[in-house]
């Protein structure tokens, strides 16, 4: 601003300032990535096409189910050296900066996307038997018992991955079919849209006495949320989806010669 002569002499204020009414916006950004699947649109167009209710060209039928399912790893505890000051007048909440580690919860959750049901636990780690626990609080209730069909979405991570997820799905629970987000597209996975309400609404600030006052405050907002809840407006479809790839197979960089 000096060097063009547009002002003499200006503080960091007002420059602040300036830039914060202007459209361009430096200091903010978005990352993202490229699809490493090189079958990503095989492997996403079946769990959008669930979404619209439409299994391998066909509509679900009523007895049909589709639950999105996921973990949200390392949840800690952080109980503030200081206690936390209410809201005033102008005066926004005031949480102490430093605080004490109580140990983390693994949230394992499961939405009903058509029905507006979540189910959720707490387990001290991740892996295969917590995993198995939630699928089985679900399985063992009705209307899933009895389903004809319950689709299961889940990601790639270790607990649940590969062809092997799908047959114990499937030994287990009969009427159980274990599908598979593409890498890298946890942005399909609709039990993501809760928990980033999750984060927002429960985990921040996180400022809790101990590991079991967490697992309460996640566990009666489960109960909480289903009062009001209804169903995600997912609208991104099939026809979506080519036509991002294709546009993204456009802007791809070549390849360094």
């Amino acid at each position: 601003m000096i060097s063009q002569g547009l002002v003499a002499e200006i503080s960091g204020a007002t420059l602040w300032r300036w830039l914060s009414t202007d459209a361009l916006r430096p200091w903010q950004h978005r990352s993202w990535i490229f699809p490493r699947d090189p079958n990503f649109a095989a492997n996403a167009g079946p769990v959008l096409d669930l979404y619209e209710r439409i299994w391998e060209g066909a509509p679900l039928g009523a007895n049909d189910f589709v639950i999105s399912a996921d973990e949200k790893t390392s949840i800690q505890a952080r109980r503030r050296k200081q206690p936390t000051l209410p809201p005033g007048a102008y005066r926004p909440i005031r949480v102490e900066h430093e605080y004490f580690r109580e140990g983390a919860w693994t949230y394992l959750a499961a939405w009903d996307v058509h029905r507006a049901k979540v189910f959720g636990r707490c387990e001290v780690k991740n892996g295969r038997a917590p995993v198995e626990r939630l699928v089985s609080e679900v399985m063992n209730q009705e209307p899933y018992k009895s389903a004809r069909r319950v689709f299961w979405i889940m990601d790639n991570g270790s607990a649940h991955r590969g062809q092997k997820a799908i047959d114990r799905f499937r030994a287990k629970w009969p009427n159980a079919i274990l599908i598979h987000t593409p890498v890298h597209a946890s942005w399909l996975n609709q039990i993501e849209i809760y928990f980033s309400i999750v984060q927002r609404k429960v985990l921040t600030p996180n400022d809790f006495s101990s590991l079991a006052e967490l697992e309460q405050r996640l566990l009666a907002f489960q109960i909480h949320y289903e009062r009001t809840a209804s169903p995600f407006k997912w609208t991104f479809t099939r026809r979506d989806l080519h036509a991002l790839l294709a546009k993204i197979a456009a802007k791809r960089l070549a390849p360094a010669a």
